[in-house]
């Protein structure tokens, strides 16, 4: 699978602001070959940046700035709740966000940018800062793999921590069931969008979550505080497909406010197609 996307770049949707020469558009004027902007000419300017033609045009000295590119830092912000441990019928939420972030990581390395993940739980935040050395990408799998989820979501104070840690623009992934008050998260989000960070959300949920397809009495359990009501699904599914679509409605419309890339994502649904899908959505018109 890795194989077959390695075609498809990571693309930042906004500048980025790196330490080294990459693929990325920067907010900083460089030496790539794409023409920016003309500006008037200061004493100490390169003279070999002079454009001659627009001098005998308007008899004034102009500068000719090119964009600069440079590399992308990717942060992979990962739900370690204990909701993220259901699994109804397949695949448990936090094994498909592994699954994710491992892959981006691995393309993002491959191509010569830096990953690193964060795990945020109600008590830990573990952070593996981002490299670009692919002996890095080891220590990342590692991570993902020791990931215990238990207790309540750590989500929103992981993101204002890394909001405020992270100095320069950078590509923000979160994987979660964002299991959390729409409100605080907006405000989460907003932050790092003030920072001027590109944010990408993969909501995960599980197919029974979405569809509540439960056919006999249930004790349903709160994976993160313990909680239990016992039920017959029929008499409550509308109810709660109606505070589902509520919820998701609040959720997805925080996040566009934000301009994060937003994806509602079905843990039924197959990792490549997906992941393609998201990457073609990023390389931008032109490309």
């Amino acid at each position: 699978m890795l194989s077959r996307l390695g075609s498809l770049p990571v693309e930042s949707r906004t500048a980025m602001v790196g330490n080294v020469a990459g693929r990325h558009a920067s907010p900083h004027r460089g030496s790539s070959v794409e023409f920016a902007e003309y500006r008037k000419y200061v004493p100490g300017d390169d003279i070999r940046r002079l454009d001659w033609k627009a001098y005998a045009r308007s008899d004034r000295y102009y500068i000719k700035e090119f964009e600069a590119d440079t590399n992308l830092r990717a942060y992979f912000v990962v739900d370690g709740s204990g909701s993220m441990l259901f699994a109804g019928k397949g695949e448990a939420k936090v094994a498909y966000a592994r699954r994710i972030a491992a892959s981006l990581s691995y393309l993002l390395v491959n191509q010569g940018d830096a990953a690193g993940v964060s795990i945020c739980t109600e008590k830990l935040h573990l952070e593996v800062p981002p490299s670009r050395r692919p002996a890095h990408l080891q220590r990342i799998f590692d991570t993902l793999a020791d990931l215990e989820p238990g207790g309540e979501t750590g989500l929103v104070g992981a993101l204002h921590q890394i909001a405020e840690k992270i100095n320069q623009r950078a590509f923000v992934v979160i994987l979660s069931d964002l299991f959390t008050d729409p409100a605080a998260l907006s405000e989460a989000l907003q932050h790092l969008r003030y920072r001027k960070h590109d944010i990408s959300v993969f909501h995960l949920m599980d197919p029974q979550e979405l569809h509540f397809d439960f056919e006999r009495p249930h004790r349903f359990v709160d994976l993160e505080d313990g909680t239990a009501l016992v039920a017959e699904p029929s008499l409550i599914a509308e109810e709660y497909q109606a505070a589902l679509s509520e919820f998701m409605l609040s959720v997805r419309a925080k996040c566009h406010d934000a301009t994060a890339d937003y994806q509602l994502v079905s843990t039924d649904t197959p990792l490549e197609p997906l992941l393609r899908e998201f990457l073609i959505h990023r390389i931008p018109k032109g490309k």
